[in-house]
């Protein structure tokens, strides 16, 4: 089933042009200003909520740093956040469904945000793993995993691995990295490895500025003409990607680049949206979102015309609401 809905330099910015610009292959579209009404809550949270966040150890002792808010008797809402980033990337919708009276939890993955900073385990199994771990700690039963970018391959692994026995009641995919997004026999559509090898020299070369030319550039599709650049949205990604650790992120581009999740989406059992922009210039439309409901049993596709890879941030106020609706449905 599938809808639309329609939306009103250096080597390292090379690099990311050249991935998103001249691979993705998709019209120049204009998109709306940033979100304002999806983002804010539509009524204060209950007396008996409590908001906490901290540390959790996995059982090989890194630790996640995750925020736990609202009523502990709510259905949970799970965020999972994209590459470089944190769970401060979900800043808009934290706050959309805490005001809803849902129970939200995000975490920042291993190596990422304030979470420890690792040089072993960086792949996807154990990204699952360790969501598997806290989540269990937490007691989450009968939620709603969302995952974004990086994030949706995540939600992708931990559902199909760990989330039966009621762990799980529906999942979401926006601007998701699977199936695969590296090019091969089995994917001809799919990005070449000197795109990713790019991605990985400059981030060696020169984090701090590779960091500044993704957002400025595709990621928000602040490049296309008549984009609305917001400076505090462009400073936010980089300030979340250099918190986290350099090691874990320049393996994380292997994990999101060339980790098949083809058997991963056969497997999952839940109703699972697939919701992606289709002038998202780092993950190509044509390459992931068609292709993965096209795997799942019970998935939907839902196409928003002209909205980049971060329109969780660029169109909170869309999104949000087709969340909420997918959610309550």
């Amino acid at each position: 089933m599938v809808h639309s809905e329609h939306g009103t330099d250096g080597i390292s910015r090379r690099l990311v042009l050249a991935a998103g610009v001249g691979l993705a292959a998709v019209a120049a579209l204009p998109h709306s200003s940033l979100a304002q009404n999806g983002a804010a809550p539509t009524r204060p949270t209950s007396g008996d909520s409590t908001m906490s966040s901290g540390l959790f150890a996995t059982k090989d002792g890194t630790n996640l740093f995750y925020k736990d808010w609202g009523p502990r008797d709510a259905q949970p809402i799970v965020f999972h956040h994209g590459w470089p980033l944190s769970s401060d990337d979900w800043d808009a919708q934290l706050l959309y469904f805490l005001g809803q009276g849902y129970r939200v939890v995000a975490h920042d993955r291993r190596g990422h945000g304030r979470s420890s900073q690792t040089d072993t385990g960086n792949e996807m199994d154990t990204y699952a793993s360790d969501a598997a771990q806290l989540f269990e700690h937490l007691g989450l039963k009968g939620a709603v995993h969302i995952g974004h970018s990086t994030g949706g391959g995540e939600v992708a692994r931990y559902v199909a691995r760990h989330g039966g026995n009621g762990r799980v009641a529906k999942a979401v995919l926006v601007s998701a990295v699977p199936p695969v997004m590296v090019k091969s026999e089995k994917n001809p559509g799919g990005l070449p490895i000197e795109v990713f090898d790019g991605f990985r020299q400059a981030l060696a070369a020169n984090r701090a500025q590779f960091y500044r030319d993704v957002p400025e550039g595709p990621f928000y599709g602040f490049n296309r003409p008549g984009a609305k650049v917001s400076q505090g949205v462009i400073g936010n990604w980089w300030r979340q990607g250099m918190i986290g650790g350099a090691k874990a992120q320049y393996d994380c581009i292997k994990a999101f680049s060339e980790t098949d999740f083809t058997e991963d989406l056969k497997a999952i059992e839940v109703p699972t949206l697939v919701a992606h922009g289709d002038d998202d210039q780092i993950v190509p439309f044509a390459d992931s979102a068609p292709l993965s409901v096209k795997l799942l049993k019970h998935g939907t596709l839902k196409v928003y015309k002209g909205f980049p890879h971060g329109m969780l941030t660029t169109h909170a106020d869309v999104l949000n609401p087709d969340l909420l609706a997918f959610i309550k449905g």
